[in-house]
Parts: structure tokens; sequence; C-alpha cells
């Protein structure tokens, strides 16, 4: 097996136990708050999960700022942008 193959492999087992199974139960958009908090720029849309954790993306691995998601299924797509602090 490659070793890209085996970090792949790592990181899906590592998100299955993570997030599998859960329910999103809410869906909102980061606050101003938390965003400047951390010392991000923008708001990125935030996803509460039944067992109390949330899903959010970011810029980059090093977790510089939000980031958009893409939402795709058979009929249609949809991109859920960031939002700037303050907008």
């Amino acid at each position: 097996m490659s070793k890209k193959r085996k970090i792949q492999n790592r990181w899906t087992e590592i998100a299955e136990k993570r997030v599998l199974g859960k329910q999103i139960v809410a869906v909102e958009y980061m606050s101003d708050q938390e965003a400047d908090n951390i010392g991000w720029y923008k708001r990125p849309v935030a996803f509460k999960l039944n067992d109390g954790s949330w899903l959010y993306p970011q810029a980059d691995d090093e977790g510089n700022d939000g980031g958009a998601i893409v939402y795709i299924n058979k009929k249609d797509s949809e991109v859920f942008p960031v939002i700037g602090i303050g907008d």
C-alpha cells in the first residue's frame, strides 16, 4: 500500500470515528465574536452535531481563516460562502 493511501485511510478512519452516524442538529454561521476570538476575518457556516460537537471549514490546514463549503447532490449544487466579520 502506498504512503498516500495509508495517510488517506488513517484520516478516513479518524473522520468516521468523529462524525459517521451522527446527526446535524443545527446550522448557523459562526458569530463575529467567535471568529474574532480565533483571529479570523471570515465567518463560515457551521454544523452542530447531536453530541454537541461542531464542524466548520477552515481556509487551510493551519486554521488561518474560515472557508466555504460546497454542497453537491444529484440535482443541484450550492456553495455556502464565508462572511466577513461585520457583514
